[in-house]
């Protein structure tokens, strides 16, 4: 289905970048990384104008076009008490600015059919306490894919994912971890995969403009205390 098609993915070195990055390899697709971490493809900062720049222009060097973009990095998470003025804005940096520009650089050399997937997060609708950059990135991207979906209208879909609780090492749950979730377990990375691959696909041909929440329906579950075993105590449920 993606034989000889370029994917690029940001954050792919590990957790649900890698797993993105492997399904995209069995598919025969060409995969172009970039990531702090070791890689082998391009290892950078994605805050830094000159790194996205470079990058981009490695990719269109060695390949040409750009046929998936999959803006996946992971921004800093921090919060009101902790986060200073300049993390947060390296957090936007990561998780809005760069999407938005790669997005900008690629745009001229997307191939027919091309396809753009965001990797937002269920606290673009919900939070924890003292997650405020994270949460604000998050939500950002959101808005950008939208955005991005009409200004690039009969160019290429652009679509978002929001994940909830996935576990990158696998692990199986049980217990309450499992079964507060209405899915019955905690996700993995392949759930986002699946996806990803899906919203490249010609299958998912109408779909632009979309978020898809893939959170085991935890966002869709209404808690009160003292309702269906729900208790708050100290100040958590």
């Amino acid at each position: 289905m993606f034989t000889e098609k370029v994917a690029v993915i940001t954050g792919g070195a590990r957790g649900i970048g890698k797993a993105i990055a492997d399904e995209f390899r069995k598919a025969s697709a060409h995969v172009c990384i970039i990531d702090l971490l070791p890689n082998d493809y391009y290892v950078g900062d994605l805050a830094e104008q000159t790194v996205l720049e470079d990058f981009a222009r490695k990719v269109l060097a060695d390949y040409g076009h750009v046929d998936f973009l999959i803006n996946n990095a992971l921004p800093l998470m921090k919060g009101l008490d902790q986060c200073s003025y300049d993390e947060f804005n390296y957090a936007l940096r990561v998780g809005v600015t760069a999407p938005f520009y790669l997005t900008k650089l690629f745009a001229p050399h997307l191939a027919p059919g091309a396809a753009i997937v965001n990797i937002s997060s269920s606290r673009d609708r919900m939070s924890q306490p003292q997650t405020e950059s994270y949460s604000a990135a998050k939500g950002g991207i959101s808005a950008l894919t939208h955005a991005l979906a009409v200004s690039l209208a009969g160019k290429a879909r652009v679509n978002s994912i929001s994940p909830g609780w996935i576990d990158t090492d696998y692990t199986v749950y049980e217990g309450p971890d499992a079964t507060q979730q209405p899915a019955g377990r905690v996700g993995n990375p392949l759930d986002i995969a699946n996806m990803v691959l899906y919203l490249c696909s010609d299958k998912a041909g109408f779909i632009t403009g979309e978020n898809i929440c893939i959170d085991g329906g935890m966002t869709r579950q209404m808690i009160y205390h003292n309702d269906f075993g729900w208790t708050l105590q100290g100040g958590n449920a």
